[in-house]
C-alpha cells in the first residue's frame, strides 16, 4: 500500500514523502499512530504544505535539541555483566538500560524507542544511535564487559575478535577455491564420459559440455 508520511518516520523517510509499505505496517501502525495516511489523490495536494510545515517544526527541533545532541555523542557507557566463556552474556543489555544511563551520565531523558539497537547480548564494544530527531542521531559507545573486570578490559577481546573474523574470511576463500577445483574437476570427467558415449561421427564441444553441467546445477 502506499501511505503519505504526516510526521517524520526514522530509518522510512520525512512528513510529505509517499512511500510503499506492507499493507500491515501501514493499517496496524502508522496509520493508527497519526504517521501516516493512505495516499489519496485528495491527500496528494496537500504533500508540499505538510512538508513545508514539517520542514519549520524540524528546524526548531534541530535547534531546541543540538545542546543535547552534544552532550550525548561520544559518550561512553560502561555495563558490567555476567556471561559465559564464549562472550555471551547471561540476559542483554536492553535499550531501556542504555536510555538510563544516558539520564544518569547527563540529565538527560531519553525515550528506550529513541535508542536504535537491538539488546546486546555479547561482551565488547558497541556503537549506538540516539535518535533524538531524523537530522540528530548521536552517536554513544555502550562498553559491555564482564562483572569484576575493568571496562578496558574488554578492548583486549577485539584482537581476537579481528582474528576470528579474519580466520573465517580465511576459511570461505578455501572453501571457494575447493568448490571450483571441484566444478572443474567435474567438467573434466562429464566431458570424458560423453566423448566415451559419443556415437561414431559427433564430437562434444566445451561449450556443450558447460551447458551440460549448467542444466544439471
Amino acid at each position: 500500500m502506499k501511505v503519505m508520511l504526516l510526521k517524520d518516520v526514522y530509518s522510512l523517510g520525512r512528513a510529505g514523502d509517499v512511500k510503499k509499505v506492507a499493507d500491515g505496517y501501514g493499517r496496524n501502525y502508522l496509520i493508527p499512530q497519526g504517521l501516516a495516511v493512505l495516499a489519496t489523490p485528495g491527500v496528494m495536494k496537500q504533500a508540499e504544505r505538510i512538508r513545508d510545515s514539517a520542514a519549520q517544526e524540524r528546524a526548531r527541533l534541530n535547534q531546541e535539541l543540538g545542546a543535547v545532541a552534544e552532550r550525548i555523542s561520544g559518550l561512553e557507557l560502561p555495563f558490567a555483566v555476567k556471561a559465559g566463556d564464549t562472550g555471551r552474556l547471561y540476559g542483554s543489555v536492553t535499550t531501556a538500560m542504555i536510555a538510563e544511563a544516558i539520564e544518569e551520565a547527563t540529565g538527560v531523558q531519553i525515550a528506550r524507542r529513541q535508542v536504535d539497537s537491538q539488546p546486546l547480548k555479547t561482551l565488547g564494544v558497541h556503537s549506538v544511535f540516539i535518535r533524538l530527531t531524523m537530522d540528530l542521531n548521536p552517536e554513544v559507545t555502550v562498553v559491555v564487559h564482564r562483572e569484576g573486570e575493568t571496562p578496558e578490559s574488554v578492548y583486549a577481546l577485539i584482537p581476537e575478535v579481528i582474528e576470528e573474523v579474519e580466520a573465517v574470511e580465511d576459511f570461505a576463500e578455501l572453501r571457494a577455491e575447493l568448490e571450483a577445483e571441484e566444478v572443474e574437476l567435474e567438467a573434466q570427467e562429464l566431458a570424458e564420459a560423453v566423448e566415451d558415449e559419443a556415437l561414431p561421427g559427433e564430437e562434444s564441444t566445451a561449450e556443450e559440455v558447460q551447458e551440460e553441467i549448467s542444466d544439471q546445477a
